[in-house]
């Protein structure tokens, strides 16, 4: 039978590899683990630390296709971070700038949530712990 043992890491491919990173690490507070330039795909390969168990892999490629569409568009949905306390994580990430939705309640948990897009428009959740 088949174990999986936890999620390894989420790929990332992002059209402006400067911008992003910055967003990432400056604005979310990401922290690098390591970075590559693969010369032969022209391509950079960012590893971002989340908390002490995941990873997050920021690529970058030459002319990467648009997303389809935000946020049901078939695959990924959006990517969920989860926080202490919601409205300091708000507060934080609209002093750069982030349009960040109203906050929600989760109907079922009672926690709150709110949305927010990444430079290249994929929606990331903030999560109240």
């Amino acid at each position: 039978m088949l174990k999986i043992n936890r999620i390894h890491h989420i790929a990332i491919i992002c059209a402006d590899y400067e911008l992003s990173k910055h967003f990432y690490t400056q604005i979310l507070g990401l922290k690098i683990s390591s970075e590559v330039y693969r010369a032969e795909r022209r391509s950079y390969k960012l590893d971002l630390k989340v908390g002490d168990q995941y990873q997050i892999e920021l690529f970058s490629f030459p002319d990467p296709a648009a997303r389809p569409s935000r946020p049901e568009a078939a695959g990924l949905r959006h990517l969920a971070f989860e926080v202490d306390n919601i409205h300091e994580a708000i507060l934080h990430i609209k002093e750069h700038g982030v349009v960040v939705e109203a906050v929600r309640i989760d109907e079922f948990t009672g926690k709150k949530f709110t949305f927010f897009a990444d430079p290249d428009g994929l929606p990331i959740e903030f999560y109240e712990k």
